[in-house]
């Protein structure tokens, strides 16, 4: 019997954070309710914020800080809260396959969390899945690595993996942050956090491990073990000419437009 096959797409030059969310933006419009899935890695050619869909900009991060020193800010369509992407693995899983996820967010999410904790095992981890967070995280403005939310990743009861989710149907995309090294104080630069109490609950993987974390080492491993846990093979794929004119109409229109970044939803 044949195994399933996902698309693999690994993005190993650092890329602009708006063409980073066009991207994920595109796989998930293309999408049908026949089965298929996409899974990518990606990395950040700047520090680049990123706002969870209905975050509002002003309570949430230092936009002047931002300007002044050259950070980006964009939005992605999934929820959750601010993210720092800098020295880091971003993954992304875009699927209408409900024979493996479900149709509901949180048993898809939480197998999804499974499969990077197998890969985090490959790699001489013992990770763990979170409890619910405190309901003060949950309503408020801290920054995702303050706390590890419900079914999402921690060693040593400190997160190494942020995600969130966007789902219409049976049709979802969730993307997610594995930082491989600390990178606190600008985070709480540009969340507010100088000078406040809050600490940052994050665990970056060179610190995990204490060692150098390559980018190909991390993909080779996330990779292995999402097709180890959901029994897949991973076909490469590459954009055609046609995909990347659509990729780059959703940057010039959405992504890059300061108008769906900064609005106050």
């Amino acid at each position: 019997m044949t195994a399933k096959t996902w698309h693999l797409i690994v993005d190993r030059k650092p890329l602009p954070g708006s063409w980073n969310m066009s991207v994920d933006d595109f796989l998930f419009s293309v999408l049908k309710e026949e089965p298929e899935t996409y899974l990518r890695f990606y990395a950040w050619e700047k520090p680049t914020v990123s706002l969870g869909y209905s975050q509002n900009v002003e309570k949430v991060v230092d936009v002047d800080y931002c300007r002044e020193h050259g950070i980006d800010i964009v939005r992605r369509i999934t929820g959750g809260k601010l993210v720092l992407h800098n020295k880091e693995v971003t993954y992304s899983v875009c699927s209408s396959d409900t024979g493996l996820f479900s149709a509901n967010l949180p048993d898809s999410y939480r197998r999804i969390s499974e499969a990077l904790i197998l890969g985090l095992k490959k790699m001489g981890l013992e990770p763990c899945l979170a409890d619910a967070a405190p309901q003060d995280y949950v309503r408020g403005n801290l920054p995702c690595f303050s706390y590890p939310a419900k079914n999402e990743i921690e060693v040593d009861n400190k997160k190494i993996i942020g995600s969130a989710q966007k789902r219409i149907g049976n049709i979802f995309l969730q993307h997610g942050s594995i930082p491989l090294e600390e990178d606190d104080d600008l985070l709480r630069a540009v969340s507010y956090l100088n000078g406040k109490k809050e600490r940052v609950r994050m665990l970056p993987l060179n610190r995990a491990l204490d060692a150098e974390v390559k980018f190909t080492e991390v993909v080779h491993n996330l990779a292995a073990g999402f097709s180890e846990y959901f029994g897949i093979g991973l076909v490469k794929k590459i954009f055609s000419a046609k995909e990347l004119g659509l990729i780059s109409r959703i940057q010039k229109e959405k992504h890059d437009n300061q108008n769906w970044i900064l609005a106050i939803r």
